[in-house]
């Protein structure tokens, strides 16, 4: 089916009580692998691309690549940008057909992402796209995304946020962190519900590489709608294309080693929808 805009999912997911799970991807292989792996579940996905994929391959050439293999699908499938760090880079995506824009201010004062994010919102909405935003910030390193020590979103805040900027979907900084974590994070869920309370937009959860199931589900279970999935992605697509080179050190032909990445992301991708409880939602 052609791709679509994430406000219907993310509605759904509101209103039904489960995630829309958010895969971020770099190439063909670990794209062809979340479709599929959508495909079996018969779950909604999102695949995404940060800033530094898109300095590797254009906005135009990915989006190229997953409208291709939506229209084979029989699952809703949106392409997303994932913190977006200019109005320029959210212009090009949504030039590109882009059917959903993450602008991330957070890393500024709060005026300077209203800011920001308002004018993002602005050019979005003449074509009916939907905008996510981040308030507070996600900690830890993923790509060249830093976060530092991270700051934890605040609920009235994020309401005045909200209100102002006119986005569609808010990311939220609860103790989660992007990157590699050296030990299991506390996430703060009271926040997360006095969140909850106080915006009634769809939130989503990023850095979730490395939860423990558990808090992946409580998060949901307090009003998390979109859960974003990368470094683990990455870590599986690797493990898969070492595994061939260890075991057959003189293989040249890329599809050899790019078939068994490709698997090990699909299968990962089928426990993170299970997780995230969008399976059977495209039905």
């Amino acid at each position: 089916m052609p791709l679509v805009t994430t406000t219907g999912m993310l509605k759904n997911a509101q209103e039904n009580g489960y995630a829309v799970a958010a895969f971020n991807i770099e190439n063909m292989e670990m794209a062809q692998a979340v479709i599929e792996a959508a495909e079996e579940c018969a779950a909604p996905v999102i695949l995404q691309t940060t800033p530094s994929t898109l300095r590797y391959a254009s906005p135009a050439l990915y989006k190229a690549i997953i409208e291709t293999l939506a229209k084979e699908a029989k699952t809703p499938i949106a392409i997303h940008l994932d913190h977006g760090d200019s109005i320029e880079m959210a212009n090009e995506a949504l030039h590109a057909g882009y059917t959903s824009i993450m602008i991330d201010g957070s890393h500024g004062s709060l005026e300077e992402n209203i800011t920001l994010t308002s004018a993002v919102v602005a050019a979005a909405k003449l074509n009916s796209i939907p905008v996510e935003a981040e308030l507070g910030k996600v900690g830890g390193k993923e790509d060249d995304l830093e976060g530092g020590e991270g700051a934890y979103t605040d609920p009235d805040t994020a309401k005045e946020f909200v209100k102002k900027t006119g986005i569609d979907s808010l990311a939220v900084a609860i103790g989660t962190a992007h990157g590699v974590y050296a030990s299991t994070p506390k996430l703060d869920i009271v926040r997360l519900k006095d969140i909850r309370r106080l915006v009634d937009i769809p939130l989503v959860l990023h850095g979730a590489s490395g939860l423990l199931d558990e808090q992946v589900i409580d998060c949901i279970r307090e009003g998390i709608c979109k859960v974003n999935f990368a470094t683990e992605l990455r870590a599986a697509y690797s493990d898969g294309i070492k595994s061939v080179i260890n075991r057959s050190p003189d293989v040249y032909d890329p599809k050899k080693y790019g078939t068994v990445g490709r698997e090990h992301v699909k299968q990962l991708c089928i426990n993170k929808i299970m997780l995230c409880g969008c399976h059977r939602r495209a039905i």
